[in-house]
């Protein structure tokens, strides 16, 4: 800090500047090369395959949720009758 105290107002100014400029180099957004357009046709079909894709996972995920409760009812119907016979 105190080198900072001590500098001339000029090379202050000049390191202030240089900071600045460099933060600025960082923070302003650049355009990528995704974003080149022209895709958009295909972009959408493929967001629509993903779309479709998850419907799917999420119906099979139903699915052996409730093949899961059917399996776990069956074992404890299992247990209770086990139970009873000893």
């Amino acid at each position: 800090m105190a080198t900072l105290l001590a500098m001339n107002p000029k090379s202050f100014s000049a390191m202030a500047l240089a900071v600045a400029a460099i933060t600025m180099a960082f923070l302003v957004p650049t355009r990528s090369v995704g974003q080149a357009g022209g895709d958009d046709a295909a972009l959408t079909v493929l967001v629509n395959e993903v779309a479709a894709q998850q419907a799917t996972l999420a119906d099979n995920q139903t699915k052996i949720d409730a093949k899961l409760a059917n399996i776990s009812e069956n074992i404890r119907l299992a247990r209770i009758y086990a139970g009873r016979s000893r």
